[in-house]
């Protein structure tokens, strides 16, 4: 069985697999602060949770875009299961031909991702990260990575939006009955989400347009699942979409190993 763990920069998604099969999918809090030690606590509660035990697993597999907290999960794992994770970065083979100016700055979990959605869906692709920022990569038809968008996270934006005004209230992450808002909490839900959707949709169609024919869309992300019911493309939300990819890569590199 498989330990896969993907460090995002608001939560960590935690999954155990077998085969290829998904047992679990988990999310915890990312906190730089924790030691590797509090961690292996976390990790493991959430192993028992799931009835699994720290034999049953086989190895591990992180990919990271908070690199401080890196080694330290990477140790925390290890004092579970007795053994290193592998993790997502230069000289581990993923199959993915990235056509950018700098193929190592491709984040991660972008290039976990996109290898599950080919894998999963086929190419030319969409794929769409909905979370602290909304990353958006594109898969050419050839399967080529050839680059993305970068935008302002749903949350990061609804913060910045609150902390910078004197009267805007916090407000709960849910859609709006209607677009034009009565009162100034429905106005704000309808400009966070219903806005971040129409971005969305604009976003897709600019990008077509750019490469000339249609894609499939995937998207994933702890609030794809109250953004993407909004827009008016087909977008299919998958919340497994990281888990299968780190699989998919680490069956690579024991192929390769062996």
């Amino acid at each position: 069985m498989l330990l896969a763990i993907d460090i995002g920069n608001t939560n960590i998604v935690i999954g155990c697999i077998d085969g290829y099969k998904t047992v679990f999918v988990e999310r915890l809090s990312t906190d730089t602060f924790k030691t590797e030690l509090e961690y292996a606590v976390s990790f493991k509660m959430v192993l028992e949770l799931h009835d699994i035990k720290a034999g049953e697993v086989d190895g591990a597999i992180i990919s990271s875009v908070v690199p401080p907290l890196t080694n330290i999960i990477n140790r925390a794992i290890e004092k579970i299961i007795g053994k290193k994770a592998m993790v997502v970065g230069p000289g581990i083979k993923t199959g993915l031909n990235i056509m950018m100016d700098n193929p190592k700055s491709v984040g991660a979990d972008l290039i976990v991702g996109a290898v599950a959605a080919i894998d999963e869906y086929g190419a030319p692709l969409i794929i769409i990260d909905i979370g602290t920022a909304t990353s958006i990569a594109v898969v050419d038809k050839d399967s080529n990575y050839i680059g993305g968008i970068i935008i302002p996270g749903v949350v990061t934006s609804l913060e910045s939006l609150v902390n910078s005004t004197s009267q805007l209230p916090k407000i709960s992450l849910e859609a709006p009955r209607r677009v034009i808002g009565k009162n100034t909490v429905d106005s704000m839900k309808s400009g966070i989400i219903l806005g971040n959707a129409s971005m969305i949709d604009g976003m897709i169609d600019r990008i077509e347009e750019e490469l000339g024919y249609t894609v499939s869309v995937v998207a994933s992300g702890g609030l794809a699942r109250i953004v993407i019911p909004e827009c008016r493309h087909e977008i299919t939300v998958d919340d497994e979409l990281l888990l299968r990819g780190l699989n998919i890569i680490y069956r690579k590199n024991q192929e390769k190993k062996a």
